[in-house]
């Protein structure tokens, strides 16, 4: 089921309360009427160049020094936060996301290739919204503090074969030619405090697409930071064959689980 607040609505109200309020907004609908929701759905899935970005994320362009304070993972600067664990994930020997992890939440990084004239984002998030619902999830569309983002409960296995779900926010920016998603897990998806930590991560993450000619949607590949440190508990490993062909899958309607172990390198700050 998915569901969306106007602008004027509670944002940080908690994702364990979707239930009722789902119910709710099905009586807000039918009294409202068809005609109001088609009007806001245009509005909010209408193609619009990207957003001034005043706090972030960045562009290399934008900043004096875009280096400073950031581990260079090449295609992302990361701030480097201090008790953080960063891990890089990889995919057909490629490195394609970031996630860094702080206690007990993460916010997983990745950058795509946009077009120049307009943002990504809105379909994006139709996308994900559309794919978590088929599988019998929850999402929530709301006007949080980065903008239009995702709140979501995703069915998962339980280690004991139960069903369960997992709270997870998808935010997203839209930048000059690129666009920059996060998948924010754990206390940080239900925890206002704990969340503002990972969001001023997210914020303040450089963005380095390059000059080189990219499809829209092409992720903006990583490498490794100096140091790097290879994760004794999975290494980097080339992935089967089952996941080389999993690769051509929509990169924003499957892997909602930023917390699932593959190939990966740790740097501990």
């Amino acid at each position: 089921m998915f569901r969306r607040r106007r602008r004027n609505e509670e944002a940080d109200q908690p994702v364990d309360e979707l239930d009722d309020d789902l119910a709710a907004d099905e009586d807000e609908a039918a009294e409202d009427g068809p005609a109001d929701a088609l009007e806001d759905d245009e509005a909010l899935n209408r193609p619009l160049p990207p957003a001034p970005r005043p706090d972030g994320p960045w562009d290399e362009d934008e900043l004096d020094d875009p280096q400073e304070g950031r581990i260079d993972l090449g295609g992302l600067l990361v701030p480097a936060v201090e008790g953080m664990e960063l891990r890089v994930e990889v995919a057909n020997d490629l490195i394609i996301a970031a996630t860094v992890i702080l206690g007990d939440s993460a916010v997983q990084l990745q950058g795509f290739a946009a077009p120049r004239s307009e943002g990504i984002w809105h379909e994006i998030r139709k996308e994900i919204a559309s794919g978590i619902t088929q599988q019998g999830g929850l999402v929530d569309e709301l006007d949080g503090g980065l903008g239009w983002e995702l709140r979501a409960q995703v069915p998962v296995q339980l280690p004991d074969g139960t069903q369960g779900a997992q709270l997870v926010r998808f935010v997203g920016c839209d930048g000059p030619r690129w666009f920059l998603r996060g998948v924010i897990s754990g206390r940080a998806a239900v925890d206002a405090d704990t969340g503002a930590d990972l969001e001023r991560i997210f914020r303040e993450t450089v963005i380095v697409r390059g000059g080189d000619p990219m499809a829209p949607r092409d992720p903006i590949l990583l490498r490794l930071p100096d140091n790097a440190q290879i994760d004794p508990a999975s290494g980097v490993a080339p992935p089967t064959a089952q996941e080389a062909d999993d690769s051509g899958k929509n990169p924003y309607s499957g892997d909602l689980n930023p917390f699932s172990r593959g190939p990966e390198i740790t740097e501990v700050r």
